[in-house]
């Protein structure tokens, strides 16, 4: 009887599961955020040197997942998109819920522009507008607070020095 009675608790529970809402993934997803693998980056601009701590996304589906249904990202922290190779780059706000400031990054390690303050949940394409190598991705208005700008160089093993 004790096992009927775990069983149908077990169901139950499970029945639960079933009729919650679709954003719990959001929400588990979060979660992995939190223990996500970081590396340490840094941006040197007139102001100094700016350290952060960045999730890196080195293929497909991590790129297309990026940011998408996080609802915070401490101030210190960033994703870095890491395309492989210089090329034009088209990025979006669709299903992401913070607004963000996007560093475009050529293959040295310079800041090509910075598309500040984005639009969550945007669809409105955000052009490289040049190849680039990688795009960083903060909250909004860092950039605009800590001074960085086009120009200035960012530090990671991604990029090497042009020679």
């Amino acid at each position: 009887m004790r096992r009927v009675l775990l069983l149908l608790r077990a169901g139950l529970a499970l029945g639960l599961l079933a009729t919650l809402p679709p954003a719990l993934p959001a929400l588990a997803q979060g979660t992995q955020a939190d223990a996500a693998k970081t590396e340490p980056l840094s941006i040197v601009s007139k102001s100094g040197a700016h350290p952060f701590q960045v999730e890196v996304m080195r293929d497909d589906a991590s790129r297309a997942r990026g940011l998408m249904y996080r609802r915070s990202m401490p101030a210190n922290r960033g994703m870095l998109f890491d395309f492989e190779r210089a090329l034009p780059v088209n990025m979006w706000m669709k299903n992401t819920y913070l607004p963000l400031d996007m560093v475009f990054i050529r293959q040295d390690g310079t800041i090509a522009r910075i598309e500040a303050d984005t639009e969550p949940l945007s669809t409105r394409v955000i052009a490289s507008g040049e190849p680039v190598l990688s795009v960083l991705e903060l909250n909004a208005g860092t950039a605009a607070k800590l001074g960085i700008r086009a120009g200035d160089r960012v530090e990671h093993p991604l990029f090497r020095p042009s020679r």
